[in-house]
């Protein structure tokens, strides 16, 4: 189910927020999470009801795992936990990377035979960290219901952000939560439909450039370098603002529950640097990676050589978990290789006293690598991604998938605008709370910080009028197929 589907909006989310008003009410809060575990079950369903039960026996087999991991010690935790990542891992291999293995080293369905379950990878990963956690001691305990309402909870399901325990479990437990109120769903509100607008009214209008672009290179055929750097610049927009958007609406739509979830997305384009960008792009994926892997490897406590491997390895397998074709595990690469470079000028900065480079300096570099890396992010295979890579720099001369014209240079400017120029959700959202982590004042004006006023009434009002215009054309999210 989408979030920006009539059945979503008008149906599902508000028959939610009614009945568990009700059930918090007048009931225990128990009744209200039961509730949302069956609600969740079904936005999950919606799109494939058999795998309810591929997603049911996941969460099962992991809280009871959890269980025997809490009731031993030392090498049998450790022992329960080797045994739980080797079971999710083995889930997700099967679904998501079987085609991609047997193709490239031997023999097996195609890939097309095997489905690829909905939210797979993030439902993993979350509930690794779950056991991981056991593990180290950070948990003690927890009930089967809050377990499953943590795993399962609607907003996050489908794309994230990966939640830990300790970032949501703990809200069950509070006075307010689960107890809508008019305090909470009006903001929330507001936020989910900063975020509708983003996806519909922005990211929407870009993908038609990006695919254009993208099929013809798919061809073989050059593609002017005007219109190559237009549609990569494109596609970096699209899913720009088609992932700011979710996280945004996921996030709103917790607050009408009285929930928090971690910032997922902080204006990862303004970053002066690679090592900045993942600090503010899918921030709870770069976040378990660095707990979860970079770490274990070594991080940066052994020293340079092995922190730059375990800084590579982690990037590779950070491009793999995106998707499975050496395509994203090239695109890692790349952004490891970026990182590795951006850390050895930092030490070469360091020790030769150099004066960092001008923001806006390094702001357009780190623009310019991440456009390339998303080349091969977008493309569906290397010779697609070589063929545009050298249209970019005007070795193409094919034909013109789209002519420039003055609203494709509006629409640009624009993007870039609000991008580069414009605060970010969370900053104008930032007095209302909309996440766990604190919102610095950074200066955003007063007038571009939501209030309960007229006016911020009158702008979601007539951009939610703006998005029920289009909602008989609803796509997905583009981290949907991760």
């Amino acid at each position: 189910m989408l979030f920006n589907s009539v059945i979503f909006l008008f149906v599902f989310w508000p028959v939610a927020l009614l009945v568990t008003w009700a059930l918090s009410k007048w009931s225990k809060v128990a009744a209200a999470q039961g509730f949302l575990v069956l609600a969740s079950l079904f936005f999950y369903g919606w799109w494939n009801p058999s795998y309810v039960l591929l997603l049911a026996g996941s969460i099962v087999v992991n809280y009871g795992l959890g269980c025997l991991m809490l009731a031993s010690r030392g090498g049998t935790r450790t022992a329960w936990l080797a045994l739980g990542i080797v079971l999710n891992l083995g889930l997700l291999a099967y679904y998501k990377y079987w085609g991609f293995l047997c193709t490239n080293f031997g023999s097996g369905p195609p890939m097309e035979t095997i489905v690829l379950p909905l939210a797979i990878s993030f439902f993993t990963f979350t509930q690794i960290t779950y056991l991981a956690d056991i593990r180290s001691g950070k948990i003690e305990s927890n009930g089967f219901l809050d377990y499953v309402l943590f795993v399962a909870f609607f907003p996050h399901l489908i794309a994230g952000p990966i939640v830990h325990h300790r970032q949501l479990i703990p809200q069950f437990r509070e006075p307010d939560a689960l107890r809508p109120t008019l305090a909470s769903i009006v903001p929330g509100l507001a936020l989910f439909i900063l975020g509708l607008s983003k996806k519909m009214l922005v990211a929407d209008l870009f993908a038609p450039y990006a695919d254009q672009v993208f099929q013809q290179a798919a061809t073989g055929s050059g593609v002017p370098m005007l219109q190559a750097w237009y549609g990569i610049a494109a596609y970096a927009l699209q899913i720009y603002f088609d992932f700011s958007a979710y996280s945004d609406m996921a996030l709103g739509i917790a607050m009408t529950f009285q929930l928090r979830f971690p910032v997922n997305f902080f204006s990862p384009y303004k970053a002066a640097s690679v090592i900045d960008f993942w600090r503010r792009w899918h921030m709870t994926l770069s976040q378990f990676l660095r707990d979860y892997l970079y770490i274990p490897m070594g991080g940066s406590r052994h020293g340079l050589p092995r922190m730059l491997a375990a800084l590579m390895i982690t990037m590779l397998i950070g491009g793999l978990w995106h998707g499975a074709n050496w395509t994203f595990v090239f695109w890692g690469g790349l952004h490891g290789l970026f990182l590795i470079v951006n850390h050895l000028w930092l030490r070469w900065r360091k020790q030769t006293g150099r004066a960092p480079l001008p923001r806006p300096l390094g702001i357009a570099i780190t623009f310019v690598c991440v456009l390339v890396t998303w080349v091969f992010f977008r493309a569906g295979s290397f010779s697609e991604a070589w063929t545009l890579l050298g249209s970019m720099i005007g070795l193409g001369g094919g034909a013109s998938p789209f002519p420039i014209k003055f609203w494709t240079v509006v629409l640009m400017v624009a993007g870039l605008t609000m991008v580069f120029r414009g605060p970010n959700t969370m900053q104008i959202m930032r007095h209302t709370r909309p996440a766990i982590d604190p919102i610095e004042d950074d200066g955003t004006p007063p007038r571009l910080t939501w209030a309960l006023e007229p006016r911020w009434a009158y702008v979601c009002g007539a951009l939610f009028a703006a998005c029920i215009i289009r909602l008989n054309q609803p796509s997905p999210f583009i981290y949907f197929q991760f």
